[in-house]
């Protein structure tokens, strides 16, 4: 039941797609069970398997997050916003 979320809603379209936060609640899960290691071989590449689509699909969803917002500060041809500095990336 809970692997077909990361199989079949993270991969549609986006008004299919579940909430950011649920897509990362999921994959903070699968990490989890992964991390305790008392899982059979296939199992655990089906739940890593699971983990990548759910890191991508994060990744991509907070890549478009983040053009939104440089689209509502640009101002004229000037972008308003700025990268961040190595140390803040990281934290």
């Amino acid at each position: 039941m809970v692997e077909n979320m990361g199989k079949s809603k993270v991969r549609g379209d986006s008004s299919e797609e579940p909430p950011f936060e649920e897509v990362m609640g999921r994959l903070q899960t699968v990490v989890e069970q992964l991390e305790e290691g008392d899982l059979p071989l296939e199992q655990s590449l089906a739940m890593f398997e699971e983990g990548v689509r759910l890191s991508r699909a994060g990744a991509k969803r907070l890549d478009e997050a983040e053009r939104r917002v440089e689209e509502l500060l640009a101002a004229g041809d000037e972008l308003q916003t700025s990268p961040l500095e190595e140390s803040e990336a990281g934290e």
